[in-house]
């Protein structure tokens, strides 16, 4: 089991990164959300009833890891998550306006709660409202309610910063 355990981990770890990298700011706090969402992965394994797809489950137990993390952290007056650091992306083919967008987007979703990151994070990786709702243990009509209030909140968040 340990073995097919870290085989799984091995061909989806990106999935764990992804999450990581949406909700801590620098690499020491990634690698320890990294570990803590390995080893729920691990406690949880033998509950895994292949009824959804591998991805499916660890996106909701990673998410899950890190929004407890997430909550956990926030209380803590000295803890400022989610930078835009996070999420540069680095091609020269960017403008600098662009750049400007992206960092006024990111600024935006880190203002957002953990569960709507997590919708973000999973409608950016193109997930259907339905495995978005699978994964965050919703209803699919909450999810396009969500997102919905989701878009309307980055649209004014962005807009403030004018």
């Amino acid at each position: 089991m340990e073995k097919e355990f870290l085989e799984i981990i091995r061909k989806n770890q990106g999935i764990i990164h992804k999450v990581c990298n949406i909700y801590c700011d620098d690499q020491e706090d990634k690698n320890d959300l990294f570990q803590e969402i390995v080893a729920q992965l691990w406690r949880s394994f033998p509950s895994f009833r292949k009824e959804s797809k591998f991805s499916t489950w660890m996106y909701r137990v990673a998410l899950n890891t890190a929004i407890t993390t997430f909550k956990k952290t926030k209380r803590r007056p000295d803890q400022n998550r989610l930078t835009f650091e996070n999420f540069q992306i680095k091609d020269e083919s960017y403008s600098a306006e662009i750049e400007e967008d992206l960092k006024r987007m990111h600024r935006a979703v880190a203002q957002l709660t953990g569960v709507e990151k997590s919708i973000v994070l999973l409608y950016l990786e193109n997930k259907k409202y339905e495995e978005i709702a699978e994964i965050t243990g919703i209803t699919q009509n909450y999810v396009r309610v969500k997102m919905n209030r989701i878009k309307k909140k980055l649209r004014k968040f962005m807009d403030t910063e004018d």
